[in-house]
């Protein structure tokens, strides 16, 4: 018999219909007729070889039922496929006086983007922030990518497809202690508490982890917006951003049922008890928003502090600590978030009740973060942090931890207060803050006309 050859394919191309024969007569009679399978396997391979040489000798008819075959045979839900989602059509409101992505409930994925501004003057820093203002309002809306000529590059990166889901996407823009040099004459309206990130006593801080000149977070339902969104704006401002550094985190999904619940950090307790009431209008205004009259320049009420940390987790050596003493550390039950004289994670601790500490000790994280006394109130923060995973370090230990994300009307009696009392917690063994920075937060975006620091610019022309 001779073998299936096209006259045009390489010797490795062609298939030997007599050996193939004679591999099924060892369990099957020459007189049989072949099986379906087998069929499929010598036409597949042997139209597959001719196709792949290229031949012109081989029939229209035979590619058509090539190409028909191979249609069949793709299964109707392949593993490659998209995975589905009836949140991708989700929005939040990008107008208001505040930004989004403060208040707003948070998300399973969020990112922060650290950059230089390379705008040369005021009136490049004013490009700046229209084209942020422009772009930001758009990905949140979401929409038709635009279409160019082909032989130029495209204006989206296409990774979400030709048209851009909202995905529950808010991105929040926050200005350094640095852009308030000599630069652009921003100087005098500098936010009065903004300083450069100072290094505390367990920080272990690298330098090309640290500030920025503007700090962009972005938070939605899935990694790839935030990517999407992160592209997007580095294409649309080349001249006038250069990324430094970026983190990103999630936080663990949770059944409906138990959405109320604190989600997670990489430490397994959960990371959000005693958080303040985001819809507590008027506590939101006093813990969060700058006020008008409160010290701070007139442009800046709206506006919020916005802390950063990466902190790093030693989960190798957390993970070898007996839960008694992981629950110690934290004055926490770890199965429930539960205080040790509570039941469930919203209850409060009654320190007044426990003066020695000998129910929740004296420096139990939760105990030294917020005291509960007289003057506990002036330092609240609102916490909306992620977890995040690096991968693996140089000594071989997993790499991760806590994207620390914190707001507050006042640095200093805020974030600066609490990280003081914290210094020294027993914590401290199993946690090492290597990056972040210090930002403020801009006032909202109050509508079409106006753009992200327009009262900054006016209060400094």
């Amino acid at each position: 018999m001779l073998p299936i050859l096209a006259s045009c394919a390489t010797p490795l191309d062609w298939i030997d219909e007599t050996e193939l024969m004679e591999e099924d007569n060892k369990s099957h009679d020459r007189n049989a007729p072949i099986s379906p399978g087998r069929r499929r396997l010598l036409l597949g391979a042997g139209v597959g070889a001719i196709a792949a040489a290229g031949c012109p000798f081989m029939p229209q008819a035979a590619s058509a039922a090539a190409q028909a075959l191979a249609a069949s045979e793709l299964p109707g839900d392949a593993v490659t496929n998209a995975p589905e989602s009836d949140k991708t059509q989700e929005r939040q409101p990008f107008y208001g006086p505040h930004q989004p992505g403060i208040l707003t409930p948070r998300p399973a994925a969020g990112m922060i983007a650290s950059f230089d501004v390379l705008a040369r003057d005021r009136s490049e820093l004013e490009k700046l922030l229209h084209t942020l203002t422009e772009r930001i309002a758009f990905l949140m809306q979401g929409g038709k990518a635009s279409q160019l000529d082909p032989k130029f590059p495209p204006p989206d990166s296409g990774i979400l497809g030709p048209d851009i889901i909202p995905d529950n996407l808010t991105v929040t823009v926050a200005l350094g202690d640095s852009l308030f040099d000599n630069r652009f004459g921003l100087k005098p309206a500098k936010p009065l508490r903004l300083t450069r990130m100072k290094r505390f006593p367990n920080d272990a801080l690298e330098k090309e982890l640290c500030h920025g000149d503007l700090l962009i977070q972005f938070c939605s339902n899935t990694p790839d917006t935030n990517i999407h969104a992160l592209r997007d704006i580095v294409k649309n401002t080349p001249s006038l951003l250069l990324l430094r550094w970026k983190q990103e985190g999630t936080v663990p999904v949770q059944p409906p049922k138990r959405a109320d619940e604190s989600a997670r950090n990489f430490l397994g307790f959960r990371d959000g008890s005693a958080n303040p009431d985001a819809g507590d209008n008027a506590l939101m205004s006093r813990v969060v928003w700058v006020q008008p009259g409160s010290g701070e320049p007139d442009w800046a009420a709206g506006g919020t502090y916005q802390v950063v940390r990466i902190i790093r987790n030693f989960v190798e050596r957390w993970d070898r600590t007996p839960l008694q003493e992981q629950e110690t550390i934290f004055g926490r039950r770890k199965e429930s978030g539960a205080p040790f004289d509570g039941k469930t994670e919203a209850d409060v601790p009654n320190y007044a009740a426990d003066p020695d500490g000998k129910v929740t000790p004296l420096d139990a994280h939760i105990r030294l973060a917020n005291p509960r006394d007289k003057t506990a109130e002036q330092h609240l923060i609102l916490r909306r942090p992620f977890n995040y995973s690096n991968g693996i370090s140089k000594s071989g230990q997993l790499e991760m931890g806590l994207l620390f994300i914190a707001f507050q009307a006042d640095l200093e009696k805020g974030f600066i207060t609490v990280q003081k009392r914290l210094d020294g917690e027993p914590l401290e063994e199993y946690i090492k803050p290597v990056g972040g920075g210090f930002f403020f937060a801009l006032p909202g975006v109050k509508d079409e006309k106006d753009y992200l620091g327009r009262t900054l610019l006016e209060a400094t022309a």
